[in-house]
């Protein structure tokens, strides 16, 4: 799949190929209508996760590449439970779909303890089967982050923007940290949506829609 390593311009030194362009502008684009609470965010997904795949295997990154089934399903779900709410669920405004609740302070507790405990586990597994990891502990930490912010996203829970912000701001200083420009760029247009999102979300869970 030669075409994916199509170099489409340099920044800061480095190559930016097609596959890290599309995969850019699904990823944005599958987070910039979720935060606008649009069902639509996961045919996007869809589409996003399979690039990510292809991106993932044709650089090798297999830890990564074996999570993406798993992403797959989470986004099955929230498809699922945003256009398919019990009848105490539905949004105010639109009765065929999801509103937006809070995780309690005891759920809050819990999600971030089984982030630990599950990026613990995986971190484990990388630094085993991928040694040339430099950081498999802080990788996973990141990875399951994002799983779990994904599955709050499908449950339409508020606190997934909370840890949306946490990934973006750890990834901008990763990507930094190892000399890469493009991304924090893109990660950082991740943060600005966050933010945006997480302000929006609050007024649809005033309005219990």
């Amino acid at each position: 799949m030669e075409w994916m390593n199509y170099i489409l311009f340099c920044l800061g030194g480095m190559p930016v190929t097609l596959i890290d362009m599309i995969t850019s502008i699904l990823g944005l684009s599958c987070v910039f209508l979720a935060g606008r609470n649009s069902k639509y965010n996961f045919w996007v997904g869809y589409f996003y996760t399979v690039a990510l795949f292809l991106m993932f295997w044709n650089k090798n990154l297999y830890a990564s590449l074996l999570l993406q089934p798993i992403s797959l399903a989470i986004n099955l779900l929230g498809h699922y439970r945003w256009t398919h709410p019990r009848e105490n669920e539905k949004s105010s405004e639109n009765a065929g779909q999801l509103k937006v609740t809070m995780l309690k302070w005891p759920e809050r507790v819990m999600s971030i303890i089984s982030v630990f405990i599950v990026a613990g586990v995986w971190g484990w597994i990388l630094n085993t089967l991928f040694p040339s990891d430099p950081h498999p502990y802080l990788d996973s930490c990141v990875t399951v982050l994002i799983l779990m912010a994904q599955l709050l996203s499908a449950l339409k829970k508020w606190d997934c923007w909370i840890a949306w912000l946490l990934v973006n701001v750890t990834q901008i200083i990763l990507h930094i940290s190892v000399g890469n420009v493009f991304m924090p760029i893109v990660c950082a247009l991740y943060l600005i949506n966050g933010i945006i999102s997480l302000a929006n979300w609050y007024k649809l869970f005033r309005r219990k829609a």
